[in-house]
């Protein structure tokens, strides 16, 4: 039966998106809805799956389809606010909502509360900013944003399995929870730094596109699931790959070959198609589990229906809270020493001296001058955009049904119901709203998209010098444009977006050409 509704999930989920992005609502949070009240229709089983299986299954594919059209440079240019919001934030508000959580539901436990606040801490950025254009956001927003989806999870699931792993009765310290953050974080980024060289090796040999994409989409299932059986950070481990195979099979000329481009085409097609499927498959299965959920609650004495709804609730405005002030305060201080250091600089010639020299190696390095502290502007906007979404779900789904002991993890159920309130309350209230905010905050997006456009109108002058000059072959004029534009990103002409977008349109010539009639 399982299978059977599997299969109307996402037939329905089609027919949901397609009547939602018509008119500009986020399908996701509709799904949700959908499923959540065709719970409670009479004779309506329910779907059940191995818990192990939901993070393995879900998280890999969606984050590295998000890593892989990402901005390498964008990332390492926000670093510090990535940082700052992916990791110190995150660590901040698992701890916060784990005691609040242990106030409101005692029965619960500390250690078990911190894997609800886990659960909780870390918002689903990436869905934001897929829709960045369409809301207004700014692109420095939006390349925070991206940066804060890559790392974030790995964050929260690093806690989570720490949280688990005390609930089971192992001894855990918050010194050996630091080591083991780091530990986790080293040996899941050497795994997929590992794979993707292993990727890039066989995949120029394979000599066929379909075969090539195909040892991609296990890339991220592997990276994963190796990372974690040796207790290392999956997340990680999928984001490096993804990093490391997209950059290099777009942008590094040591590694084109004959019909590469066949595949960097098709891969563009696939994985929208298993984002959309995943996506809508956990906003429905989260959803379908609410009548079940309630019940088991209801059942409960403790906590009970009702004083986990209450629990839910302040949790919903805790989480809102917390990254609210958490953005502020954190991306305030950074402001504040920004101020400082601009003070210092203006009364000791010295000190001026050996920061504009830093200046000057950062901007022979990356191109670029350092980027400030974010605005308050752009700190209200991100700290708004806080919506919980499908790790929050996965994690939550993903929770043992036992402990280790063999007895039944306690307060499952009640983490599984507000993990569902939280998410849904996020999704209404922060998801509906952030594009008015962005509206409101009145950002000059007019300078932005002109620079943009401008940028694009170099990087085609670029490509159509390159293809103005002799070539052997078709082939080989298509091949001088792609090194030309990947040139111009290392000497710092073009982003790596643009670049993307350039190359994209080349492998769409190319093919056009090969695939078209033959000349007369």
């Amino acid at each position: 039966m399982n299978g059977v509704q599997i299969l109307l999930i996402i037939g329905v989920g089609i027919a949901v998106s397609a009547l939602a992005r018509k008119r500009g609502v986020e399908p996701g949070m509709i799904i949700v809805v959908l499923a959540a009240a065709a719970s409670f229709i009479p004779g309506v089983p329910r779907l059940e799956l191995e818990s192990e299986l939901i993070l393995a299954i879900v998280i890999p594919p969606l984050l590295y389809s998000a890593t892989r059209v990402a901005s390498f440079s964008n990332f390492g240019a926000n670093l510090r606010s990535i940082w700052t919001l992916g990791v110190v934030l995150v660590v901040i508000t698992t701890g916060a909502l784990g005691f609040l959580s242990s106030w409101l539901l005692p029965s619960l436990g500390l250690t078990v509360a911190f894997v609800l606040g886990a659960v909780l801490a870390p918002p689903d950025t990436i869905t934001t900013v897929s829709h960045g254009d369409e809301i207004g956001l700014p692109k420095r927003a939006t390349s925070i944003l991206t940066g804060e989806s890559l790392v974030n999870d790995a964050t929260a699931l690093t806690l989570f399995s720490i949280a688990i792993a005390a609930a089971n009765g192992e001894h855990t310290t918050w010194q050996g929870g630091v080591g083991e953050f780091f530990r986790n974080a080293s040996i899941g980024v050497g795994i997929g730094a590992l794979y993707a060289v292993i990727a890039l090796w066989i995949r120029k040999r394979l000599g066929n596109p379909t075969l090539e994409t195909a040892l991609v989409m296990l890339v991220p299932f592997t990276a994963f699931l190796t990372a974690e059986e040796v207790h290392a950070s999956g997340i990680l481990a999928v984001v490096v790959a993804a990093f490391s195979l997209s950059i290099n099979l777009t942008l590094d000329p040591k590694h084109q070959y004959p019909g590469a481009y066949r595949t960097r085409l098709r891969e563009n097609e696939v994985w929208p198609v298993i984002d959309f499927l995943l996506e809508t498959f956990v906003f429905a299965y989260i959803g379908l589990q609410l009548k079940w959920v309630l019940e088991e609650l209801a059942e409960s004495d403790d906590p009970g229906l009702g004083r986990t709804l209450v629990a839910a609730g302040v949790l919903l405005v805790a989480a809102v809270v917390i990254r609210l002030v958490g953005v502020e305060f954190l991306f305030g201080r950074w402001t504040v020493r920004e101020r400082q250091v601009q003070r210092r600089a203006e009364q000791d010639v010295y000190y001026r001296s050996r920061l504009q020299r830093m200046q000057e190696r950062h901007r022979q390095r990356r191109g670029q001058d350092p980027l400030p502290a974010p605005t308050r502007k752009e700190r209200l906007l991100v700290g708004w955009t806080g919506m919980r979404g499908i790790l929050t779900l996965a994690a939550a789904a993903s929770i043992p049904e036992h402990t280790a002991s063999g007895e039944e993890f306690p307060g499952r159920t009640a983490i599984q119901a507000i993990a569902l309130f939280v998410t849904l309350g996020t999704l209404l209230l922060q998801g509906t709203t952030v594009g008015w905010l962005a509206r409101r905050l009145n950002f000059d997006l007019d300078a932005e998209r002109a620079a943009t456009e401008a940028e694009r109108e170099r990087g085609t002058r670029i490509a159509a010098a390159a293809a103005a000059q002799p070539a052997t072959d078709v082939d080989a004029g298509f091949e001088a444009q792609r090194l030309a534009v990947a040139t111009a990103v290392r000497n710092h002409e073009l982003s790596e977006e643009i670049a993307r977008e350039l190359i994209e349109d080349i492998d769409l010539s190319q093919a056009a050409r090969h695939t078209g009639p033959p000349a007369t």
